[in-house]
């Protein structure tokens, strides 16, 4: 298969399902493929690790936006992510970045354990009731998902009576990083955006009469000290990325993790004991099923890279889902193996764009997936598994289970 067609047929139906095949057709014309004038592909994983950290190589901001989508900004879901630390560049990124990067140190992570460690327990109980009588349960819906917005709604203050409201909103908004090829979609994630956004409104206004020690009372504060520093446009932007990025991306990490687990007792049974292997096993998943498939940079100058020219103004696509399956990089590099060490995957990006909720996910799900088959030793699937409908961050849509809850009660 030519490079162009494999690179089209990743925007099909077929494609966003399993598009695994259709990066080893890029692979095998090259590492760092032109696809078509202004448009190159990387599938390599020395290729993804040094474009992520080229300083000449930028993300998506607004003035790209306006080569390729002009009308971009009648879209709320797109503009506040635009607003973002997620779409601009220095100097405006370092300073977005710099007013919640202390959040999110790996010893404010650590502190986060007790929450992490009670919310999981609180969603297994729940779990543990829809599943009596050996009824199905979606673990996506009732768990993966719950997850993560709990933590990060405790994280940035808001009400712990509308996590689910919360999610479903964050759901419809992420849709905005799949691009423009679906109006229906995006008009959804509009709405979304406008209602979430009011509601932003109103906490920021209760956070500035009455600040409680949480990040978005910091934010507040900052931008009212010094609004040259973070904008009232910035910051809702990056309260919106805090809450949807931290989202989706650490559901679909445990989601995998777990089905996996699932699949294959022997790992399940490891979990429930050992640290070690846990924290191995969540990088494989990490590598074999990365929740962020692809990202993409545009040079701002020509260049050279890798014996391949790449004029001004050209965008590359970077498909971190190949590069962590790269044969240099990794022996047989489909299969799942937890044994490999120093692994090292690109799925949380590189560079000034290294994603700064990494530590939090990795610790979520380091944490949720051993008390999961903890609690339900006999977990085992009900039906078949779904990915959803998308490319750019790819995960689970359902995953139904029976817990086994009865039968370990009687076999205790």
């Amino acid at each position: 298969m030519e490079p162009l067609a494999a690179f089209r047929a990743l925007g099909t139906e077929e494609g966003r399902q399993d598009p695994y095949p259709l990066y080893e057709a890029i692979r095998a014309h090259g590492d760092l493929v032109p696809v078509k004038p202004g448009t190159f592909v990387a599938v390599g994983y020395r290729e993804c690790a040094r474009i992520l950290r080229d300083p000449r190589l930028q993300v998506q901001d607004g003035t790209a936006f306006d080569r390729i989508y002009p009308d971009w900004r009648a879209h709320s879901s797109v503009r506040a992510f635009t607003d973002s630390m997620l779409y601009s560049n220095p100097p405006v990124h370092g300073r977005q970045r710099g007013t919640v990067n202390t959040e999110f140190t790996p010893q404010q992570v650590a502190r986060l354990r007790p929450v992490i460690v009670e919310t999981v327990a609180g969603l297994l109980d729940r779990v543990d009731d829809l599943g009596a009588g050996g009824s199905a349960v979606d673990l996506m819906d009732e768990f993966a998902t719950r997850l993560p917005i709990a933590v990060v709604s405790a994280m940035l203050g808001f009400d712990e009576d509308r996590v689910t409201w919360f999610r479903d909103l964050a759901t419809a908004i992420a849709v905005a990083t799949d691009g423009f090829g679906d109006a229906d979609a995006l008009a959804t994630a509009d709405a979304a955006m406008d209602e979430l956004a009011e509601h932003f409104e109103g906490l920021i206004a209760r956070k500035r009469g009455c600040p409680a020690g949480d990040i978005v009372s910091s934010l507040v504060g900052l931008h009212d000290a010094d609004s040259a520093r973070l904008s009232h446009q910035e910051l809702i932007g990056n309260m919106m990325l805090l809450l949807t990025a931290g989202f989706e991306t650490t559901a679909f990490l445990t989601g995998d993790g777990a089905l996996m687990a699932i699949a294959n007792p022997g790992y399940a049974a490891r979990l429930r004991t050992d640290d070690a292997f846990t924290e191995r096993y969540v990088e494989e998943v990490l590598r074999v099923e990365p929740p962020v498939h692809v990202t993409s940079r545009w040079a701002t100058e020509d260049l050279v890279m890798f014996g391949t020219r790449i004029p001004a103004g050209a965008r590359v696509v970077v498909v971190l889902a190949a590069g962590n399956r790269d044969p240099r990089r990794y022996p047989d590099p489909g299969r799942f193996d937890p044994s490999r060490v120093r692994s090292q995957p690109l799925s949380f990006g590189g560079g000034i764009h290294f994603c700064l909720g990494a530590a939090l996910a990795r610790l979520e799900a380091r944490i949720a997936l051993p008390m999961l088959f903890r609690r339900f030793p006999g977990i085992a699937l009900a039906g078949t598994a779904t990915y959803r409908d998308r490319w750019v961050i790819r995960g689970l849509r359902t995953l139904p289970v029976t817990t086994g809850a009865e039968a370990a009660a009687i076999a205790s």
